[in-house]
């Protein structure tokens, strides 16, 4: 996944007896993966995903620990509203990926002018994410080359439906598919609403494909039930020590191994044994530490087997596996860091140079 150039190269199909235009291949399997992902990992429309730029990144500060949350701010589309997600390791991945692809010589975003299909008008330059090199010049992709990638590519897995014929999937579907794995696993629809941008529950609870309807009315029944016997005061609003107690849960949670995941006001379950602990997010800088804890371990296991302490050797047995644990996981998330690119806050002044007042008028064919 490098830059585009205008180097273009070939090769010759010995079972089609045809010649193949790799970089075009390339070109498309790219930004066909860029786009499954972003609408896979965020659930946002269509036209929401052409209008990502470089200016949709912000990030959040922890008042207390001064820690960074990186958000990706979706401009209105249907509901008028906008809205922020987080971004999730994975998605930050591919959104460098995209970054690093269309940076130019300088290490900007180029800026490129997009036609608005609905308000019928040219919007000014902008550092769209999804643009392509066209010839000499940079171009937003548009929905319908979106749409196009996606049925070229599941056009050539050959899947079918259930009837034989040829499966059809559109950006949309991704939008259900998001909203389901995230109610499946805990998210509350009314959350999942929010996340989503819809104004109305239902609509969120009809893109939801999994649950059976009874299930569902019957959980929203209970939450009616229980909120008319629960006292008014649990629903409302919390007073400011409340709230900072709530953030100080957040920022309890950083451990000399990392930061601990478990929930808010959940007890520790092992008993501040960090190492044994699945809800621990090891840190990698604290790979030394961990480290130093396996050979003190395997000292007191040593220690503990001379003088016949068995019940210990078992315990100290699991604090050792759990540690031998984190220090694979360390790998793992040092070997996913290695390709991330830092992608910044840019500056208005830096990337938006100039305004457009005419219309633009973009010729030549893009490959589909």
């Amino acid at each position: 996944m490098t830059k585009a150039t205008s180097v273009r190269v070939r090769a010759e199909d010995p079972a089609a007896g045809k010649r193949r235009d790799l970089t075009l291949e390339e070109h498309r399997a790219f930004w066909t993966w860029a786009a499954v992902e972003v609408l896979r990992l965020t659930g946002i429309r269509i036209e929401e995903l052409t209008e990502l730029s470089h200016h949709s990144f912000v990030q959040y500060k922890l008042p207390a620990t001064g820690e960074l949350i990186p958000l990706l701010q979706v401009v209105p589309s249907k509901t008028d509203e906008e809205r922020l997600l987080v971004i999730c390791p994975e998605l930050a991945d591919v959104l460098s990926a995209v970054i690093c692809r269309i940076r130019n010589d300088e290490g900007a975003v180029p800026l490129v002018v997009a036609y608005d299909i609905h308000e019928r008008l040219w919007n000014p330059p902008m550092p769209l994410i999804f643009q392509r090199r066209i010839g000499i010049e940079n171009r937003p992709i548009t929905a319908h080359g979106i749409r196009a990638l996606l049925n070229a590519a599941v056009a050539g897995t050959g899947l079918t439906d259930v009837s034989r014929k040829p499966l059809n999937f559109t950006p949309h579907d991704f939008r259900r598919l998001f909203i389901t794995d995230a109610v499946m696993n805990g998210m509350p629809p009314h959350i999942a609403q929010l996340v989503a941008g819809h104004r109305d529950i239902n609509t969120t609870m009809g893109y939801k494909a999994v649950y059976p309807e009874e299930v569902i009315n019957a959980h929203r029944a209970f939450i009616t039930r229980r909120r008319a016997t629960r006292p008014s005061e649990e629903y409302r609003v919390p007073t400011d020590a409340e709230w900072d107690e709530f953030l100080g849960h957040f920022e309890r949670r950083k451990v000399a191994y990392g930061t601990c995941g478990r929930s808010y006001n959940t007890p520790c379950i092992h008993e501040n044994s960090c190492l044994r602990c699945p809800l621990l997010r090891p840190d990698p800088a604290q790979r030394d530490r961990v480290a130093e804890t396996c050979d003190n371990l395997l000292a007191r296991i040593a220690e503990a087997e001379h003088h016949g302490w068995l019940g210990e050797v078992e315990g100290l047995k699991i604090s050792l596996a759990g540690a031998h644990q984190k220090l694979v996981q360390m790998s793992q998330i040092t070997a996913r860091r290695a390709s991330v690119v830092n992608l910044g806050i840019p500056r208005f002044a830096e990337v938006a140079g100039r305004t457009v007042t005419t219309p633009v008028t973009i010729t030549g064919k893009e490959p589909s």
